[in-house]
């Protein structure tokens, strides 16, 4: 398998480094987020906060703006937090435990960071990997059992090519994310399916199993956008609300008395875990701002952390609500 990657793997930026700041950067934003989604906001992050001292060092006004669109806000926090105690203890962790420790940073992350930027022996194992080992058994057993999780990596442990076990693991998780893919898995491009249980017993679309999938919730949501001389009408979140503290949203029709509405410019779908959104947008004018609102240039919103809700109103509105080089359409992101 690992010939296989060494062949195949895709080019990406990540892959070029064995820094571990670099390699935890990229780790974190993965985290349930599309490696396609990630490049650009990887690149421009680096290029701004290049090590950990940069970082710890930065503004978290700054940071939260870089990450905006990304999604799952705490990550960014959390990642600035790692970094902060990096440069506290003079030195990045070098083992899987002292890794662990670090803010935000959970047994997959340390392992991935340990195993390819100092060659230590711990397999990492994620959905991807999860989905694999699934397959490559035979196993029916509910992957999202922390049962079946342990037991699972308990195989990936064994399976470690304890050679090179930075090289592995990015085999493994290179195969889950282009090959063994979760709807149409693509066996016949498959390095390893002559030793693929499910394929040999055509059960690869049935594997793994998921039990206890929770329904999603729709809701539906309006914003209103309230512009006059090249300004925008928005509110910061206060510091009571923990996962999108200091980030700045657009009101709600209820949060502006004596406004009168002038058309829906669109809508658009959200989603946040299991709660799928519907969100309106519509514009109109206001006689004055009310209390906690404050008007904000447009052409300075792509320099302050916004919610990926008002990122995505905004560009209905073609308002510049992020600069060029920014994505914001993260399907599953916290706003």
């Amino acid at each position: 398998m690992e010939e296989w990657y060494r062949r195949e793997r895709r080019e990406l930026p990540w892959r070029e480094t064995q820094d571990p700041y670099r390699i935890l950067v990229s780790e974190v934003m993965l985290q349930q987020t599309r490696t396609q989604v990630v490049i650009p906001y990887y690149q421009r992050f680096l290029d701004r906060f290049p090590d950990a001292r940069t970082l710890a060092e930065a503004r978290e006004a700054d940071v939260l703006a870089l990450w905006s669109g990304l999604g799952y806000y705490s990550r960014a926090r959390n990642l600035q937090r790692a970094a902060k105690a990096i440069v506290a203890e003079g030195r990045f962790p070098r083992t899987y435990d002292e890794i662990r420790v670090l803010p935000g940073v959970g047994p997959y992350t340390a392992a991935a960071v340990a195993s390819i930027a100092f060659g230590s022996a711990h397999a990492v194992v994620d959905g991807n990997v999860l989905r694999v080992i699934s397959r490559l058994r035979g196993d029916g057993a509910d992957i999202q059992s922390a049962k079946t999780r342990a037991r699972f990596q308990r195989i990936a442990d064994e399976w470690l090519d304890r050679r090179d076990p930075g090289l592995f693991n990015q085999a493994v998780m290179e195969l889950g994310a282009t090959i063994c893919l979760p709807r149409a898995p693509r066996c016949a491009a498959c390095p390893v399916v002559p030793f693929c249980e499910a394929h040999q017993t055509h059960r690869q679309h049935e594997l793994p199993v998921k039990g206890g999938k929770r329904a999603a919730e729709r809701i539906g949501l309006q914003v209103v956008i309230i512009a006059r001389k090249g300004s925008v009408l928005l509110r910061r979140r206060a510091a009571t609300e923990s996962l999108m503290a200091g980030f700045w949203e657009l009101p709600a029709p209820e949060d502006l008395p004596g406004w009168h509405a002038d058309k829906t410019l669109g809508s658009f779908r959200h989603t946040i875990t299991h709660h799928q959104y519907t969100i309106t947008v519509l514009t109109g004018k206001l006689p004055a701002a009310p209390r906690g609102f404050h008007w904000r240039n447009t052409r300075a919103l792509a320099r302050i952390p916004l919610t990926t809700i008002a990122r995505k109103a905004l560009k209905l509105m073609a308002v510049p609500a992020k600069s060029d080089r920014a994505a914001a359409n993260v399907g599953a992101s916290v706003g």
